[in-house]
């Protein structure tokens, strides 16, 4: 046998080639798609004239289109607006954080199974149950005008303060949930593993069962907060010239609702970024359920 020849000769390509049936199909799909994509956006091109058309046909459209569409106003207010609209997202920052935080305690003390934990499993439970059934914005109006009256040594006056406290006991209850069926959804065998190999209770929490819970809880928390953006605006019933409240003094001044529309529009342009990439980790997380199962 002839070794020179052997190892001059060129290896065998074993690179995968798709059959020509393969590549119809592929080719038969990206067309598909193409077509479905050109026949979607006709659709809805057609939908918004057809709607631009009836409301521009409407008897009181010149009205409408006066009092809240007017260009000059909406200039005239931005600055206002968005300087109001600093504050939302300055309220929406800080109740983020504490809500996080609460609720993950909250999360934490429901989950356990602690003998001696009881009295604050029941006054979780209890916690959970009654901020979840007040409506956020009679708990800000209780807060907002209640604590003050109280006039405990400390108590914050700002009202944007008293809002802010509002909002994270409502909203820490609906992450507080959340936040435990992520801790239940980790399945039993993770925290066996776990103590076979070693870790105690609080290690198997935090390096084994916590991760998970949170991976698994992050798009529906993120729906959580966009939502909670949006309710800043709450606030203004207590006075903050946040944008909503701004929107509301000018258009009182001016006789002129177009001020509402550009405060509209801010809170637009946080959200939809915001349910846009809480779809696409819904959409991810759907793919990565669908990959380690096999269905």
């Amino acid at each position: 046998m002839d070794l020179t020849k052997t190892a001059e000769s060129p290896a065998p390509d074993d690179t995968y080639r798709p059959s020509e049936h393969e590549l119809e199909r592929q080719r038969f799909r990206r067309s598909r798609r193409r077509r479905h994509t050109w026949i979607s956006a006709l659709c809805t091109v057609v939908a918004l004239v057809a709607l631009g058309a009836a409301a521009v046909a409407s008897p009181g459209w010149e009205r409408v289109d006066s009092l809240f569409l007017d260009g000059a106003e909406l200039r005239a207010a931005f600055p206002e607006l968005l300087r109001g609209f600093w504050l939302n997202i300055q309220m929406f920052l800080v109740a983020e954080v504490l809500i996080l935080v609460l609720g993950l305690l909250i999360a934490l003390v429901r989950v356990t199974r602690a003998p001696g934990l009881q009295p604050l499993r029941l006054a979780a439970t209890v916690y959970v149950d009654v901020f979840r059934g007040v409506p956020t914005l009679l708990l800000v109006f209780l807060v907002g005008f209640g604590l003050p009256a109280l006039q405990l040594q400390g108590t914050p006056s700002e009202p944007w303060v008293l809002g802010v406290i509002a909002l994270v006991l409502s909203y820490a209850a609906y992450v507080a949930e959340v936040f435990r069926a992520g801790l239940n959804s980790v399945h039993p065998a993770q925290r066996n593993a776990a103590r076979a190999l070693g870790l105690n209770e609080r290690q198997t929490l935090r390096h084994v069962v916590l991760p998970q819970a949170v991976r698994n809880v992050v798009p529906p928390l993120l729906n959580d907060f966009i939502a909670l953006q949006k309710d800043t605006a709450l606030v203004a019933v207590l006075g903050p010239l946040e944008a909503l409240r701004a929107a509301q003094i000018k258009a009182d001044y001016d006789f002129n609702y177009t001020p509402y529309l550009g405060a509209a529009l801010l809170f637009i342009a946080v959200t939809i970024p915001l349910t846009r990439f809480a779809d696409r980790l819904q959409r991810r997380a759907a793919r990565r359920t669908w990959a380690e199962t096999g269905r």
